[in-house]
């Protein structure tokens, strides 16, 4: 491999973000392709019960993965489980705080404006179909769920995760929305020894990446279709957030372009429409 391919590499993907405890952010626009979005995990237990930070000029969204938490932001108050997230507006002061443990994933985008503070329900997103809901045929069947996205008033941020079938593909048929959005992935939920491959590619024959995947990791897709695919017996899970280029203006879910030669049959976000 290539220096220059090896120096695109390491800015496009991130081992084992998941390693921590405390809070750590692991991807930004200064250490990857992102032009907007950063990345990083809050971990905490008995050793590290809390952490407070400032967000500044970033909207902020959290996705909490396992466990549960107090979360203090400003004068608010709320407690969050498996699958809530929530919408934190930019200048905030945020204190999360767990009296067991908590795994909470965390999103910015840098915004000019301010947007509603927003709590989603995991119960409550499960009822609208728009949100959650099974796409694609034999093989490349996938379980979606949008934590925030048409939902929420927000200027970049489009968050939400993905549960493949064992063995099947996801991110099917393949797309890209490179002008209106960047996007990356976090796995998650994939205990060893489950593992997957992630393409990112404008032409097939040439892929600009096509690495193995495993829990903790993240990858970047700055262009180009990215399909992943699990391994047989096992499924796939991973967190996708995208940043908008214009804020509001590209903040749209499901418009894609579909590859060429795979589009007869639509892009499986249709229901993400409605």
């Amino acid at each position: 491999m290539s220096t220059q391919a090896m120096s695109t590499m390491d800015q496009m993907v991130f081992r084992k973000t998941n390693q921590h405890v405390g809070r750590r952010i692991s991807v930004t626009p200064a250490n990857s392709t992102n032009r907007h979005l950063s990345y990083g995990r809050i971990i905490l237990n008995s050793s590290q019960p809390s952490v407070t930070f400032t967000n500044r000029g970033q909207e902020t969204g959290l996705v909490c993965l396992s466990g549960s938490a107090h979360l203090r932001v400003g004068g608010e108050q709320f407690e969050v489980s498996q699958y809530d997230s929530l919408y934190i507006p930019r200048d905030r002061q945020i204190e999360v705080r767990s009296g067991d443990a908590v795994d909470i994933a965390e999103f910015s985008s840098d915004v000019e404006q301010i947007y509603p503070l927003q709590v989603v329900r995991y119960a409550d997103l499960q009822k609208d179909p728009s949100l959650k809901f099974t796409t694609g045929k034999p093989g490349q069947q996938r379980h979606l769920n949008i934590c925030i996205g048409k939902n929420v008033d927000a200027g970049r941020l489009v968050l939400g995760f993905t549960f493949s079938e064992p063995g099947n593909w996801t991110s099917w048929p393949p797309h890209e929305h490179a002008q209106m959005l960047e996007e990356m992935y976090v796995y998650f939920n994939m205990p060893a020894p489950a593992y997957g491959l992630q393409l990112v590619y404008n032409n097939t024959e040439y892929p600009e990446l096509v690495v193995p995947v495993r829990d903790g990791d993240a990858v970047l897709m700055p262009n180009g279709y990215h399909p992943n695919v699990a391994i047989p017996g096992h499924s796939i899970g991973f967190l996708w957030a995208m940043a908008a280029h214009r804020e509001q203006a590209d903040r749209q879910f499901g418009v894609v372009n579909v590859q060429p030669g795979f589009d007869q049959s639509g892009s499986g976000l249709e229901a993400s429409r409605r």
